[in-house]
């Protein structure tokens, strides 16, 4: 399979906005070994194919689709190589692109949980504001460990994994977290016989998620901060990366512990970076940590071939 990291930053992408942290300040200024990137989002083909999958749908995804021009074959009038889109939460940064899509000639064939469904068609109906534009075909993601396709994407099977995270902000269910809220995803090529695990959001490795994390070839994993007080220390949030949902890289317990665990020939790959993580500075220490553990950072526009 190709997988293609559309963006690879967390909401607000990098540098965001209204930043002037050392990273966001540096990047602007040229000061910064360091590269832009947008909200995150990956495109997935099977290797004999145009057509593919879309995990999350960022609010920057019309620029990633001009950036990326194989997701506009221009076989018709009115065309795209998205043959799906599929939802890892309902998070802004991840479900409010939908709108960016309302132009299709047919209903937008989409795969999220149940609580996703709610929270999209409630706390912020996007799905209910396209009902008027393109419409929604909406398939339901099971939580048991039942496989899917998606129509047109021959030979890749998809398998989510619920995890400990945090719903959206708006979500009824943001302080009281329900089974389905955020999900990791196993994609398994059927012709090559690899898998790729791919969570953009965790904040807990449980035995399920470790056990789906060995068994792929390559892991794409939450890479939002560095440490558990990275927003706290720079004054930016009372609250530390757990507490939003997200397991921080370094320290007992973090994510780099639990990539080390895996199997040698396992590809380790991090995405969903905030504009504060210290990794995104290439001249780094920590960007050397990773290099030493053998963990990539994804930058957007890069091709995986798994």
């Amino acid at each position: 399979m190709r997988i293609t990291v559309l963006g690879s930053a967390a909401g607000g992408g990098f540098p965001q906005w209204n930043c002037n942290c050392r990273n966001c300040a540096g990047l602007r200024a040229g000061t910064l070994k360091a590269k832009a990137r947008t909200q995150s989002s990956i495109f997935v083909q099977p290797d004999d194919g145009d057509d593919g999958v879309l995990f999350n749908a960022s609010p920057d995804i019309l620029e990633q689709i001009r950036s990326k021009p194989a997701l506009q074959p221009a076989r018709t009038l009115r065309d795209t190589a998205i043959a799906g889109v599929v939802l890892m939460d309902g998070q802004i940064d991840h479900a409010t692109g939908l709108f960016m899509l309302r132009e299709r000639t047919s209903p937008l064939p989409l795969w999220c949980t149940d609580p996703v469904e709610e929270d999209l068609r409630s706390g912020n109906p996007v799905l209910a504001v396209l009902g008027h534009y393109c419409g929604v075909d909406r398939h339901r993601i099971a939580l048991d460990g039942t496989s899917f396709s998606v129509p047109g994407i021959a030979d890749l099977s998809f398998r989510a994994l619920p995890l400990s995270s945090k719903a959206a902000p708006y979500s009824p269910h943001r302080d009281n977290p329900v089974e389905g809220d955020n999900i990791g995803m196993l994609i398994s090529d059927g012709h090559s016989g690899k898998s790729v695990f791919y969570a953009p959001g965790l904040g807990q490795i449980t035995p399920a998620v470790f056990d789906a994390m060995s068994s792929a070839d390559a892991v794409m994993v939450d890479g939002t901060f560095w440490t558990d007080d990275e927003m706290p220390r720079m004054g930016l949030s009372t609250k530390t990366a757990r507490d939003i949902g997200h397991l921080p890289q370094s320290g007992p317990g973090g994510m780099l512990e639990w990539l080390a665990k895996l199997p040698a020939a396992t590809q380790r790959m991090l995405i969903h970076i905030n504009n504060t993580n210290p990794i995104l500075d290439e001249d780094s220490e920590e960007r050397a940590t990773l290099a030493r553990a053998d963990v990539e950072v994804c930058e957007d526009n890069m091709l995986i071939r798994v």
